[in-house]
């Protein structure tokens, strides 16, 4: 008779939901992913948590904005791999426009959201998604505090001694 085998643990978490295009909706998607954020043990306040709960939720208001199509709803997909601290962030509309990246005079009011996402993001890109529409996806490395003894440095995961 073999020993049993040890069983690998979960190392990545996942998050789905779907929200109305709405700003509602929008909103609603950005207080839940910073929820589970915190629940996954990415600390409120981090530059991770930071970058993925903006990332949320310009990529969420991009799709109320300019993926919407009329009595359609977008989703939201967030992963957490617990090995590489990288959140992967995925919004998925109805709308077959591709986001394009402008740069805004210093004056204009809107135009900025993809250029924030692209300077906050690990990488980004959008692909085709089963169904009409697309998917907007973003990586943001952040990394989870364990047991006090872990922080979150500058853009890397830093033990601290003692």
């Amino acid at each position: 008779m073999t020993a049993p085998q040890a069983q690998v643990p979960v190392t990545v978490r996942t998050f789905a939901q779907r929200f109305s295009a709405t700003r509602r909706g929008a909103r609603l998607a950005r207080l839940l992913a910073a929820h589970q954020l915190i629940a996954w043990g990415i600390p409120r306040g981090s530059s991770g948590f930071e970058a993925a709960a903006l990332v949320v939720a310009e990529l969420a208001a991009n799709a109320v904005v300019h993926g919407l199509v009329p009595g359609r709803d977008f989703a939201l997909l967030l992963r957490y791999d617990d090995e590489t601290g990288v959140v992967q962030i995925e919004v998925s509309d109805t709308h077959d426009r591709q986001p394009a990246r402008v740069v805004p005079d210093r004056d204009d009011e809107h135009g900025r959201g993809l250029l924030l996402v692209d300077a906050l993001a690990d990488r980004w890109g959008v692909r085709e998604r089963q169904g009409p529409g697309k998917t907007v996806w973003a990586d943001v490395k952040a990394p989870r505090q364990r047991d006090g003894r872990m922080t979150h440095g500058t853009g890397a995961l830093v033990k601290r001694s003692g």
